[in-house]
């Protein structure tokens, strides 16, 4: 039989019934605890893959599963926004560096630099901060819900909205040149606004006109409060550029 090292209640299975504390063997190889550690940090067990192909193929069915209970299927959605925001931030910070978000009259010795630094160091803070600011919207369009409820859906958006941008931020220089890559990040984006719609239909079970006007009313707040944020934060790290980077063009 074996016992809880924390509490030594009897153990019948990997977690302890008393306290809760999982039972974890530490006499191993440290390939396979490291193993172990990276799996339970990044959830590489199949949740992430089939959240976030629900996120693209199925908006709304990831928060609507987790709010009924049915949780262990998919990613939790704080991990999930944690995993897929410094993806997210890593690559954007990387592409500001290679000068591809600059606009014209903009330099890579002048300008990009500040680009990195908002990217790298202020956006992760300010999205993360933003994420509650978008359940709020969300609950004063639909109050007859929990804010918790808002706050997860909330999370799952601004993942998708992650998902869809580090498609489209490659494409930037690509679609100054290129009708088709232009073609494509409009296809992307349109796509990012029709999950929105479909979420919220999905999640608050209305009708489309309700979730559609409903959708832009909060998307089109949203950007406009993000924009001024985000104009804000590169005023400071970019005092000398006229112009703001992807997120705010």
């Amino acid at each position: 039989m074996k016992y809880c090292k924390n509490c030594d209640t009897p153990l019948e299975a990997r977690y302890c019934p008393e306290c809760g504390q999982r039972d974890i063997d530490l006499s191993r190889p440290l390939h396979e605890l490291l193993a172990e550690a990276l799996r339970e940090t990044l959830d590489v067990d199949g949740r992430v893959a089939r959240t976030l192909w629900a996120l693209i193929r199925h908006p709304g069915l990831v928060t609507s599963e987790y709010l009924a209970g049915r949780r262990r299927r998919y990613s939790p959605p704080f991990r999930l926004y944690l995993i897929i925001s410094l993806l997210f931030f890593l690559l954007t910070a990387w592409v500001a560096g290679q000068g591809i978000l600059l606009d014209e009259g903009q330099t890579l010795e002048r300008d990009a630099p500040g680009q990195v630094r908002l990217f790298a160091d202020y956006a992760p803070r300010l999205m993360f901060a933003l994420v509650p600011v978008l359940a709020l919207l969300l609950k004063g369009a639909f109050r007859q819900r929990l804010y918790f409820d808002h706050l997860i859906h909330a999370l799952h958006l601004h993942s998708a909205l992650f998902i869809f941008l580090m498609l489209m931020l490659p494409l930037e220089r690509a679609a100054a040149q290129s009708i088709f890559a232009m073609i494509i990040q409009l296809f992307l984006f349109a796509y990012l606004l029709t999950i929105f719609v479909i979420s919220v239909r999905h999640v608050y079970r209305v009708n489309w006109p309700m979730a559609t006007v409903k959708s832009f009313a909060i998307m089109i707040g949203y950007m406009v409060l993000v924009a001024g944020v985000f104009e804000a934060a590169s005023q400071f790290t970019m005092p000398d550029s006229a112009r703001l980077p992807f997120l705010t063009d």
